[in-house]
């Protein structure tokens, strides 16, 4: 229910239709089989991609990490593309579709990339000091698959977590009112949940498959899996709620930006003359319009009537006159990515998880029995492991206790959420850095500093699972929590750009990882090389209290944004049970006095 700080309701009336067939839970299983088929082939070789492109291609510890962590970046940055081409014209259902294919003919291309002889140099003898590093023409061909895939997760990742909660939209705000937790929450648990049951199954089948049989079986079976997630998702076709695209959110928030402008000198009337036009807003405010804030106050002047913002027909020049619902979208979004932003080095603080921590695995004793050694990018299975449980934990007991004493219907908010697995992911780089001391002591004391590659120290790999376990345990508290406040916060006819926050968030945290690297690496050359090939002799423990340093930072600036953080306010519309609601006939006598949504 929407509440304002008093916790006064408000809501107008509506006009009632029997709920239509389409959507509801019975979508869930064709919408999450796609997911969990796109998250097992992306897993499946992203997560040991760094022994791909170290042991089969012979590249540099750090040109392969700079070379992942630039692929995540770009696989996280065509989200943003991909969600604005959902909202603006094309719709969730088709972007998710076409997105799909795309990612399949980058794994075909992957897969022959690691298959055929010719695209890969030839193997390294063992023990070797110098290997021939893969030609520039297969680094293309490489880089061209991984260009591939990038460009399908534009379409997916954006839209299928937005799609599926579109099914429950609905239930989830009258179960809400009622006072317990809606579905739409418990399904951003169920979506994480089956996120991690797929990378669970990546990082040890997948992973298995491809340190033992072979890498062009290692990365056909997530090819054919992606074949999978297509055919499952389309099959549903007639049973989804495909909602309507509303136009391009960025060309109305530039219609506001740009009135607003040209405005700048006008004086600001009471708010309640502002413009308002419900019939032109009914399709970007199905679930109700957002109300007047006092902050960001300049972009109120596009709201603001004065000759020449209206045609002869009666209908606004969208480039000089705006609704008060369209200035409060920008506004939205403003006050959103400081929020947003925080989550950025949480991205750059885990992304050494795939890269430094996997060579570190490499180094120890993996030994599980006399014949059977635990591949090092198996490892991230504790995360995933510790992520599922503590998903199930939160879910079925934390929230219920939470909410004896907070009255919260979800225990704790989004942002609290949030907090906790930003403080929690802390713990977890701390951790890794007095593991990594530990490591490299035992190295010193076994007189095997420079022990030649394939060599294993005297130290077990499960001295790394505390680190991966944590960051698992922040993972299921940050980022359930980030992309429930982005979904919730975000304009309803925005939220496939909302998503591809999230997404780009990941993006431009992994260029970070490779900014932050690359500088390390050249301001350590005289002082002693941090990030080398020779992990007994670098400095990786100081890296990893580095981070640890600006992940203190970074979470007093997020407590910070989430002080002064208002939620946007918004006119809801009143349940009943079974029924599908639509707003009313346009009188503004329909709405009741309220505050902010909380």
């Amino acid at each position: 229910m929407a509440e304002d700080g008093r916790g006064e309701e408000k809501a107008v009336d509506v006009v009632a239709v029997k709920k239509p067939k389409q959507g509801g839970f019975r979508t869930m299983p064709f919408i999450l089989a796609n997911d969990f088929c796109d998250r097992l082939a992306n897993v499946g070789f992203s997560s040991n991609l760094i022994t791909y492109l170290t042991l089969q291609l012979h590249l540099p510890l750090v040109d392969a990490s700079n070379t992942l962590t630039n692929f995540h970046g770009t696989a996280n940055l065509t989200p943003l593309v991909g969600g604005l081409i959902a909202d603006s014209f094309a719709g969730r259902f088709w972007t998710i579709t076409f997105g799909s294919v795309i990612y399949q003919l980058g794994m075909v291309f992957l897969t022959l990339s690691a298959a055929l002889p010719s695209l890969r140099p030839p193997p390294c003898a063992k023990h070797a000091a110098d290997c021939q590093r893969a030609s520039s023409s297969q680094i293309a061909v490489l880089y061209a698959s991984l260009l591939f895939t990038s460009i399908g997760t534009g379409g997916t990742r954006p839209c299928v977590m937005a799609f599926g909660a579109d099914q429950l939209e609905l239930d989830a705000g009258a179960r809400g009112r009622r006072g317990r937790k809606g579905p739409k929450w418990s399904f951003f648990n169920l979506y994480f949940f089956g996120i991690e049951l797929a990378k669970l199954t990546a990082v040890t089948v997948i992973v298995y498959i491809q340190e033992n049989v072979g890498w062009g079986w290692g990365l056909g079976v997530p090819t054919i899996a992606m074949f999978a997630a297509v055919i499952a998702f389309v099959s549903g076709y007639s049973m989804y709620v495909k909602m309507p695209p509303a136009g391009s959110p960025l060309v109305r928030l530039a219609q506001v930006a740009a009135a607003a402008f040209k405005k700048r000198k006008a004086v600001m009337p009471e708010p309640s003359r502002l413009y308002e036009d419900k019939v032109l807003d009914a399709g970007i405010s199905t679930t109700g319009r957002l109300l007047h804030t006092d902050q960001l106050k300049f972009f109120d002047k596009a709201a603001i009537i004065t000759d020449g913002d209206v045609l002869p027909s009666g209908e606004p020049k969208l480039w000089r006159l705006s609704t008060v619902h369209r200035v409060e979208e920008l506004k939205s979004i403003l006050r959103m990515l400081p929020i947003w932003a925080a989550g950025i080095l949480l991205v750059t603080s885990a992304s050494h998880n795939s890269s430094f921590a996997i060579q570190q695995a490499r180094t120890m004793d993996r030994d599980i029995t006399p014949h059977f050694k635990i591949p090092p990018a198996s490892m991230l299975i504790f995360t995933n492991l510790a992520m599922l449980l503590t998903l199930a934990f939160y879910d079925r007991v934390l929230v219920r206790v939470l909410r004896r004493f907070t009255g919260h219907p979800n225990g704790i908010t989004h942002l609290q959420r949030a907090g906790v697995g930003m403080t929690i992911a802390m713990l977890a780089n701390a951790v890794a850095a007095v593991v990594e001391s530990r490591r490299k002591s035992v190295a010193a004391a076994s007189g095997m500093l420079d022990a030649p590659k394939g060599s294993s120290l005297p130290i077990s790999v499960f001295w790394l699972v505390p680190q991966y376990a944590i960051h698992g345990v922040a993972d299921a508290f940050m980022d359930v929590g980030r992309m429930e406040f982005l979904y919730d916060q975000a304009p309803e006819s925005m939220r496939s750009t909302a998503a591809a926050l999230y997404w780009l968030t990941m993006s431009i945290g992994s260029y970070l990882g490779t900014l932050l690297v690359t500088i390390i690496h050249a301001k350590t050359q005289r002082s002693g090389q941090w990030l080398q090939d020779n992990l007994n002799r670098a400095k990786l423990d100081s890296y990893y209290w580095l981070v640890f340093g600006l992940q203190g930072l970074n979470l007093i600036y997020y407590f910070v944004c989430v002080r002064y953080y208002t939620f946007k306010p918004l006119e809801t519309v009143k349940p009943e049970e079974e029924l599908e609601l639509y707003p009313g006939n346009g009188n503004e006598d329909d709405v009741k006095k309220g505050g902010a949504l909380k």
